[in-house]
């Protein structure tokens, strides 16, 4: 694909600001050494607009603009739950873990299970989640954007999936490694900026180009028409991709599993609540971030639905030549995860190709930079500060982040290449985590809101939820969509939690059992006003596209 001078002043001058903004919002005062909370927790000084916006950009990344555009050409609109269903699990969180996550003054999620739980369950979490991040997280929004950028630069052939690679290593390392979390959420805003306008621009160039006779309007009109099927969110047994959204499940089963876990306890989302400047701050920003995820959608899920009408050439579909051929695979198979950069390389201009790309790198970079922040955050907070130096000082605590923060990018970056071709990754991705996350998520559950919840309870139904889970997906004659297994994986772990708490202790709460108000979960009404309109559009998008 042939890219302009221009596109390539866009793109460069994309990088320079990021890198010089990340570097500027974190040098911090003047004769002010960077201590742990600077560095982890950006001073504790997030405005509830900084956390929205750096939600958004460290939740949306390769994984949604590839790998969920790939799904939308595959599956539909129906995709879109994942997004809009977030909209509303935000709001759940904001509500009732916030109170309690602010409230004890958190660096990290395992330091809650230290507080709630004990200190060997903390750290065997806290191992998890680093394995987690370094070995699935990065590596896959690594080789993602990775096989993007190869295709709107090269010919999509793989030549330039390791320069490219190294490229986003380097980006999200320059600022990142030395500004820490003040770096990653400041720079956030203008990424989040930056990858709405381009996925706008890519979504609605693509839809003006589906029809003959051009415009937007007309464009998704027609897609609508000639492929109905793609715009049910509701999908029935008959469909073939009923396993992946198992119907009406998708929003009373599964689905609540995956989002809590995601939203709820995961380090490299939830850091930047940690840092805001107060818990209303903390919970204006994720409702902020809800109407972000209501639009999502159109600019991730859409342009895979445009490039599934391109690809099938229905009658009154604009006809492009080598369209079958692209997305055709050696083995004959349908290659979906090339809609997004397949859909820029062909149908965006130059002049416009350089923004667009810089909005898809921005995705790819602020998600890598939350996640190398979050890894060194658990490193040095839960493993390096408690087991290795008790007496470190806090220019020791921050050189150490940076260190594993490094560290991690470079294992993830020899290990990227190595993913090879995996048909929807988003899919993929959300399967895998799911062996892990029921149990998790029943043992945060049970810790914040049942008092008789003791340590060997949690300690057995982690432990028990990876057999549960293992057992649901590989027993012969057990034939159940994953998200179903997730959802019965969780429900199990919790009866387990329930039953082996109450053999210990059947009278007495736990003795770190968290004490709860009526004063906990009240909120002000700028959220409550927020939580209503989310809500309300809610129930009319589900209502349009049942």
């Amino acid at each position: 694909m042939e890219f302009s001078a221009i596109d390539y002043g866009i793109f460069i001058g994309y990088i320079l600001v990021i890198v010089t903004l990340g570097l500027w919002v974190s040098r911090g005062k003047k004769g002010h050494e960077k201590n742990a909370e600077d560095y982890f927790l950006a001073g504790k000084s997030l405005p509830w607009w900084a956390i929205g916006a750096s939600l958004i950009a460290a939740n949306i990344s390769a994984e949604q603009f590839i790998g969920m555009s790939g799904s939308g050409f595959a599956i539909g609109l129906a995709i879109a739950s994942y997004e809009w269903m977030s909209a509303l699990t935000l709001l759940i969180v904001a509500k009732y873990f916030m109170p309690i996550f602010i409230e004890k003054k958190l660096y990290t999620i395992p330091e809650f299970v230290e507080q709630r739980f004990s200190t060997n369950l903390k750290t065997i979490l806290a191992v998890f989640w680093i394995a987690l991040f370094v070995f699935v997280n990065l590596t896959s929004v690594l080789f993602l954007g990775a096989k993007a950028v190869d295709t709107i630069l090269g010919n999509g052939d793989g030549g330039l999936i390791i320069y490219a690679i190294m490229g986003l290593a380097f980006i999200a390392a320059a600022y990142s490694l030395y500004g820490g979390l003040s770096a990653v959420a400041w720079t956030d805003v203008l990424q989040v900026a930056m990858l709405v306008v381009g996925g706008l621009i890519t979504t609605l160039i693509a839809l003006d180009h589906v029809t003959p006779d051009g415009g937007i309007i007309a464009g998704f009109n027609h897609v609508i028409q000639v492929t109905p099927e793609k715009f049910q969110m509701i999908l029935s047994r008959d469909n073939s991709e009923y396993f992946n959204l198992p119907g009406i499940a998708v929003l009373i089963g599964g689905l609540w599993v995956a989002n809590l876990y995601y939203w709820g306890f995961n380090q490299y989302i939830i850091q930047r609540a940690l840092a805001a400047k107060s818990l209303p701050e903390a919970q204006k920003g994720l409702a902020f971030a809800g109407f972000l995820k209501l639009i999502i959608p159109l600019i991730v899920v859409v342009p895979g639905i445009v490039a599934y009408v391109m690809f099938a050439q229905p009658d009154g579909t604009t006809i492009i030549p080598g369209v079958q051929e692209a997305f055709s695979s050696t083995n004959g198979s349908i290659n979906y995860d090339k809609s997004y950069p397949w859909l820029i390389s062909v149908f965006v201009p130059n002049g416009l190709k350089g923004l667009v790309l810089a909005a898809l790198v921005a995705a790819i970079v602020s998600s890598l930079a939350s996640m190398l922040n979050s890894t060194s955050t658990i490193f040095t907070m839960d493993i390096y500060k408690p087991y290795l130096n008790k007496t470190a000082g806090e220019k020791q605590v921050v050189f150490t982040g940076r260190v594993t923060a490094a560290i991690a990018l470079i294992i993830a970056g020899f290990i990227a290449p190595l993913l090879g071709n995996v048909p929807q990754m988003f899919q993929y991705i959300q399967e895998y985590t799911g062996l892990v996350s029921p149990g998790i998520l029943a043992v945060f559950l049970m810790g914040l809101f049942w008092k008789k919840t003791t340590n060997i309870g949690a300690i057995a139904g982690v432990i028990a939820s990876i057999l549960i889970a293992f057992g649901l997906k590989n027993i012969p004659g057990v034939d159940l969509p994953w998200m179903d297994q997730m959802m019965y994986t969780c429900l199990i772990t919790i009866v387990i939690i329930m039953g082996v708490s109450l053999s210990a202790s059947k009278q007495d709460d736990d003795a770190k059992a968290i004490i709860l108000t009526n004063k906990t979960f009240k909120t002000g009404p700028g959220f409550n006003i927020s939580a209503y309109a989310i809500m309300i559009i809610l129930v009319a998008l589900y209502a349009i596209f049942w």
